[in-house]
């Protein structure tokens, strides 16, 4: 019998595919979710009694398709001309051997910059990725109402503002590639150190980016701030193993057991990042992969600055400048950092006043060291964060 764990992998890795295929079919999102997840219940009894078919994903867009004509037809209210093109269409059988993939236009279409930044987010997890609403609204930590409200207030802001399900032009993908890459950052980013909670990261998260970055990479292959966002996410996760002490405290990467990377993925990484370079078309994901890439080689400050100096000039941030200051606090010494950190307005963010406190610490400025971790303490949610701050807070005494 098949298990229930190659089931589950089986459906997330062929849900978005099918959910976009049947939204390109039927052009309506809804539908096209329903009809897959009819799909992947029919197949959980089917296939533990008979076995996997020859195309798993071939079979679970027929049936899927199938369900869907089978919804149209019943419901009378939408008997109108759009859903009898739709049915149609749709009658039309499946090669299960050549199913066209569609997820690059789902991607552009979840990632529309009509949709605000928390809807985009939600709506490719749930309709690419085939996370539920629990598990999205779990890794984001908010109610889950909340995020079913984001999904269908997404799903008809699409249908009322009738978003074209397609890939822009060219002259439009940069502009509209560079969404898709902010909502798969933002994913990462908060799966590497959770904003908020117990834990520091958020494993299935992370592994759930990267897939869909290499979902958009294996579509988009000349693209290379795509090649560069993969790369990041990779070498940033190979760390993963080494950044948290016997004590669940996190370890900053200077002290960090190296014998713990993961060097597959290193090396994965890297090649990216020198696929980007032959490219020679920079862009800030590829610069944060190169600073990483060195990093993973050795940390050699004065080419890391020189990286932050790029990234700086192509996205002048605070963020930005104030790790380039830890940089060049290692170059040029903490007295010229701490002047570029107190010329930042980050007053709002825990970490500006931890970068501040270790500046001020070096500088053997104790008493002002203290106060700034307090300031820090005050504003971290992260439990983890928050254990490494008063370990570093006592250390001054």
């Amino acid at each position: 019998m098949i298990s229930t764990a190659v089931l589950e992998r089986i459906f997330r890795a062929e849900h978005g595919r099918a959910v976009a295929v049947l939204a390109r079919v039927f052009g309506d999102l809804d539908l096209a979710e329903d009809a897959v997840q009819e799909a992947c219940a029919i197949a959980t009894a089917k296939w533990r009694a008979e076995g996997l078919p020859p195309s798993p994903a071939g079979w679970l867009v027929t049936t899927a398709r199938n369900r869907g004509i089978d919804r149209l037809r019943r419901e009378s209210t939408r008997a109108d001309r759009h859903a009898q093109a739709a049915l149609l269409h749709a009658a039309e059988p499946f090669d299960e051997g050549a199913i066209p993939d569609e997820r690059l236009r789902l991607i552009f279409t979840c990632c529309h910059p009509a949709l605000n930044p928390a809807a985009r987010v939600a709506l490719t997890l749930r309709l690419l990725g085939g996370l539920t609403t629990p598990e999205i609204a779990h890794a984001f930590l908010v109610p889950e109402s909340t995020l079913a409200q984001r999904l269908v207030r997404a799903k008809a802001k699409i249908r009322d503002a009738r978003i074209p399900y397609r890939v822009p032009d060219a002259a439009d993908l940069p502009s509209r590639l560079n969404a898709v890459l902010a909502v798969l950052y933002l994913i990462f980013t908060e799966a590497h150190t959770a904003s908020t909670g117990p834990d520091l990261t958020r494993p299935d998260l992370a592994a759930e980016a990267i897939r869909l970055t290499r979902i958009l990479a294996a579509l988009l292959p000349d693209e290379p701030e795509v090649l560069g966002l993969l790369a990041l996410q990779l070498l940033t996760e190979s760390r993963r193993a080494a950044r948290l002490d016997a004590d669940g405290i996190p370890v900053l990467l200077p002290d960090q057991d190296r014998a713990r990377w993961d060097w597959a993925l290193i090396a994965e990484g890297q090649s990216l990042v020198r696929q980007c370079l032959r490219l020679d078309r920079p862009g800030p994901y590829q610069i944060q992969a190169a600073i990483n890439a060195v990093h993973s080689d050795g940390t050699d400050w004065v080419q890391i600055l020189a990286l932050y100096d790029q990234l700086l000039a192509l996205t002048p941030t605070p963020i930005v400048a104030l790790n380039r200051a830890v940089a060049v606090a290692e170059v040029e010494g903490p007295a010229v950092a701490l002047t570029i950190v107190d010329s930042l307005d980050l007053g709002h963010r825990h970490l500006f006043h931890a970068v501040r406190a270790d500046l001020l610490a070096r500088l053997g400025r104790t008493a002002d060291a203290a106060e700034a971790y307090d300031e820090a303490l005050r504003l971290v949610a992260n439990e983890a964060e928050r254990l490494l701050l008063q370990r570093k807070r006592a250390a001054l005494s």
